[in-house]
């Protein structure tokens, strides 16, 4: 994932009525030895073509950039891009390919001590029986770096072992693969791009235990074509039929500008001389999903798909990059074509699950997040979420993800009247640290605020009505209006605030990140929430 600078589940369990098709065979999960090209399969090309439909996507709903996907005995395993929310880099298992479980993150309490934020493009894979993941983070006092952690159970816990690489311009999106002699290679990008030169992708020996990279590196191409702009990045390696394949993508990435797509290039060895497909860029924009790319080649019964990130064209950066899967198939020359250059539309779309959380158990669910480098202090006790404030400007918070631009939140504060002067706490849709816009209770009055680059405007108050328990309701209208309502008798009627209007939040979502919609507590006090539901659309 290029840097800014560049022109760059609800539920636990993720469910639809599709077969998500992740088997990573002939990759850096195995050695090249023992890699496959074409794989059999009992149907004949001509059957599966025929009955093959556009799965319907996304197949991971929400923001989930970059993904990654292995298969670990008879379970498969995904991760993807956290960024700058924590945890970091969630984990995800399947049994059937269709329905997905949070289970959990990499990283769940503690940052690798080296890094402090931009935590992207998590590669997992499985060799022995070790899982291990190679990441991107930022150094503290220095730049981009891939590293690598490993474990003995795909769950966890993980051990880090350090950054592998950090150049200069920086280093991100490792991948491992084996070359035709069996040595275990990591190939990643030179993030020339944060610096106005060029991004080559290099190869370089790795040792066994993963700790370090050995011998002389060796680029293997960078962005040369028009269409690939500044940059070329998140390579994924497949062997198919004696060619190393590298997927990989270019131009921009996020945002509302972007131009992100995909490309193919490839080698008799892993170390070059590598081509460049001709008829690059083989993913493109639809009418649907905008800019796919940086994504995992997977293959199953003679069926071959890249899982990737595009966005949604109708909640484009609210939402985030989601996770799609796109089919393709290889032409006589060898080449890998996508049907129509983009990735197919079903025509029946999987429905967003709605948030139920009650906040039973003594746990919080993994589907919450927090920004990563300001993690709040929080519990659950007897069916309440108890969030301890924090001084800066946002407060502390927890987000969840969204699935659509125009969706309602609520959440039930309980005891308002007890919040003391000096601390707030209510509902909010976030950005990051800087950017926010929430409805809260404390001090005797409720408030609609908002937090743009770090400084807070309030935009109406009324008096605290007297109540045990507060309803707080968000309403976002296609990603930009936020209109904000409270209820004291549990949603029956609902009111505004005096000349509360809806927010413009078309500022709120970072450049790499979509917005989340959660619970805020500004100051010391401690706040409890008794509920938060999410649902896409209005209500």
């Amino acid at each position: 994932m290029a840097q800014p600078t560049s022109s760059c589940f609800t539920p636990r369990r993720f469910g639809s009525s599709l077969l998500l098709v992740l088997g990573l065979l002939a990759s850096c999960q195995r050695p090249a030895a023992t890699s496959t090209g074409t794989a059999s399969s009992s149907a004949s090309p001509a059957a599966v073509a025929a009955t093959a439909a556009p799965l319907p996507n996304p197949v991971l709903p929400g923001d989930f950039p970059d993904p990654s996907v292995t298969k670990i005995g008879d379970t498969y395993w995904a991760t993807a891009t956290s960024s700058n929310w924590g945890p970091a880099f969630p984990l995800l298992k399947s049994k059937n390919l269709t329905d997905w479980e949070l289970v959990g993150h990499v990283f769940p309490n503690q940052l690798p001590a080296w890094a402090d934020y931009y935590f992207w493009a998590p590669e997992i894979s499985q060799e022995g029986s070790k899982t291990y993941i190679y990441y991107t983070a930022h150094q503290r006092g220095g730049t981009l770096a891939v590293g690598v952690a490993s474990a003995d159970n795909p769950a966890g816990p993980y051990r880090d072992h350090g950054p592998l690489v950090s150049q200069p311009a920086g280093s991100i999106d490792g991948f491992p693969m084996r070359d035709e002699n069996n040595q275990l290679y990591l190939i990643w990008k030179e993030d020339g791009n944060s610096r106005n030169e060029p991004t080559p992708i290099w190869a370089q020996r790795l040792n066994e235990e993963r700790t370090a990279l050995v011998g002389e590196k060796v680029e293997l191409f960078r962005n040369s074509a028009p269409w690939e702009g500044n940059l070329v990045e998140g390579v994924s390696m497949v062997l198919h039929d004696g060619y190393y394949y590298a997927f990989y993508a270019a131009n921009g990435c996020c945002g509302p500008g972007c131009t992100y797509a995909t490309g193919v290039a490839r080698a008799r060895k892993l170390t070059g001389p590598w081509e460049k497909y001709d008829r690059n860029p083989v993913l493109l924009n639809n009418n649907t999903w905008k800019c796919p790319g940086h994504g995992t080649v997977v293959e199953r019964n003679n069926r071959w798909y890249l899982l990737h990130h595009a966005y949604d064209a109708q909640s484009q950066q609210y939402v985030g990059r989601q996770g799609v899967l796109s089919e393709f198939k290889w032409t006589a020359a060898g080449w890998p074509e996508f049907q129509g250059n983009s990735t197919p539309v079903a025509a029946t779309l999987p429905a967003p699950r709605p948030v139920n959380e009650e906040f039973q158990g003594s746990t919080l669910a993994p589907d919450w997040q927090w920004p990563v480098e300001q993690k709040p202090t929080f519990s659950l006790r007897s069916g309440q979420l108890q969030l301890t404030g924090r001084p800066e400007p946002s407060g502390a918070v927890l987000g969840h993800h969204t699935y659509a631009a125009t969706y309602t939140a609520t959440t039930t504060l309980l005891q308002p009247g007890q919040i003391p002067a000096g601390s707030v706490a209510g509902i909010a849709a976030l950005g990051d640290p800087q950017n926010e816009i929430a409805l809260t209770a404390g001090g005797g009055q409720l408030q609609l605020w908002q937090l743009e680059k770090g400084q807070t405007k309030v935009l109406s108050a009324a008096p605290l009505p007297a109540a045990t328990r507060l309803t707080l309701r968000l309403r976002a209208q296609a990603g930009t209006a936020y209109q904000f309502d409270w209820s004291s008798d549990g949603g029956k009627t609902w009111q505004l605030l005096p000349n509360s209007a809806a927010v413009n939040g078309a500022y709120l979502p970072p450049w790499d990140r979509g917005v989340r919609a959660g619970v805020v507590v500004r100051g010391p006090a401690t706040a409890a929430f008794e509920d938060f539901r999410l649902v896409v659309g209005e209500k």
